[in-house]
């Protein structure tokens, strides 16, 4: 076991090092947070075990039980959304920590532009990630010292975008069905399309997926003895991310109007405080009204500001447009793959176009596509 662990660990380091060797060129803080990237995939990569020995062997009967039905997730994947059939999340990784990276947004304190942050492989993300949270927190200190709003997010999965194998982590195995689920189909999506220097792009066409997805899976539990509290799960979760969604788009467009304004940076601050105090408060009612339902404290907690708004609008801002254009394929996901990488292929003011073309005027177009005409297969 460990011989093997360790040639896993060698070869993914191997596949790193000509980054490893194009960053020795770059300056010292970049080649120091380069570098615990580097580490921090190795480290991983070190510790995936296939989920067949882990069920074997776990003392843990939850995380056994889990496991087993990740493999059905994961097989239902590629059979009936039509992603990747690889390696990626058919091993598990015990990281004994609650995330796997911490991201750090920034903006400045008037403003909803973005910090980007460019690397090599991604592009330009309005985001940097750390492995260790101690990081990502001295590195939102470094730039809210200097004037930004700043927002901190855990992540507790990512894609390496078909570069390695991506394994389920400890850091959602535990989560709700619905939420594993979301989360597999998410982040498989982003080995089917992923367009450099467009966030947006890429994580809304991962939502899109995901949600569909989920429908899809929920669809197909019919009959198991706790399909009703599935469907339960499922049906509060969706109906919570979309009035999180509405609440971010009214933040937004409150505070894109207040920042172009001719009010004097004073009055800014104080009304741009006032948006965000009721923005709070639409989210207790949210609570109160779902039974209690938390699972946007997390956001909360990392920053309610501007950069928070960016953090959570990279992952809403095009869905509906997505689920318009899979509904004009009848649920066909291979269809709807092929008409996203022809827009991926397009330049940026060209994609954006068509994207927009198919905004539906009551933004309903996801509820029109959790089940497809057909059922599809990985080799269509």
């Amino acid at each position: 076991m460990e011989s093997r662990l360790t040639q896993a660990a060698l070869r993914g380091a191997l596949r790193m090092a000509p980054l490893a060797m194009a960053l020795a060129l770059a300056g010292c803080s970049a080649t120091e947070f380069y570098w615990q990237g580097l580490k921090g995939q190795a480290d991983l990569l070190s510790r995936a075990r296939p989920i067949p020995e882990v069920v074997q062997d776990t003392p843990d009967p939850a995380l056994k039980a889990k496991l087993i039905r990740v493999q059905d997730m994961r097989a239902f994947a590629s059979r009936e959304l039509a992603l990747p059939d690889n390696r990626s999340y058919t091993r598990y990784a015990d990281l004994g920590r609650a995330y796997v990276v911490w991201n750090v947004f920034a903006t400045p304190e008037l403003s909803l532009t973005a910090r980007q942050w460019c690397f090599p492989v991604a592009g330009c993300v309005a985001y940097r990630g750390y492995f260790v949270e101690a990081d990502a927190r001295a590195e939102a200190a470094r730039l809210a010292a200097e004037g930004f709003d700043v927002h901190v997010s855990g992540v507790p999965a990512y894609s390496t975008l078909g570069w390695f194998d991506d394994p389920v982590l400890s850091t959602f195995i535990r989560y709700r069905e619905a939420e594993v689920a979301r989360l597999v189909f998410h982040e498989l999506a982003h080995q089917v399309v992923y367009v450099k220097d467009d966030t947006s792009f890429n994580e809304s066409f991962a939502v899109a997926v995901e949600e569909t997805g989920l429908a899809r899976w929920q669809a197909a539990q019919a009959g198991a003895a706790d399909a009703a509290q599935f469907a339960a799960d499922v049906q509060r979760l969706q109906r919570v991310r979309t009035e999180f969604r509405t609440m971010i788009r009214a933040t937004r467009d409150r505070l894109a109007a207040l920042y172009a304004s001719g009010l004097t940076d004073d009055e800014k601050r104080a009304r741009k405080a006032a948006i965000f105090a009721d923005m709070r408060a639409a989210h207790e009612r949210l609570k109160a009204d779902t039974g209690g339902a938390v699972v946007f404290d997390r956001w909360f907690a990392g920053g309610a500001n501007n950069a928070g708004i960016i953090s959570a609008g990279l992952y809403a801002d095009r869905v509906p447009q997505f689920a318009a254009l899979l509904a004009e394929e009848g649920g066909d996901l291979p269809r709807f793959y092929g008409r996203v990488k022809a827009l991926a292929a397009l330049p940026k003011a060209d994609r954006d176009q068509g994207l927009a073309a198919r905004v539906p005027p009551d933004n309903s177009a996801l509820s029109t596509v959790g089940a497809p005409r057909r059922s599809p297969s990985a080799g269509e």
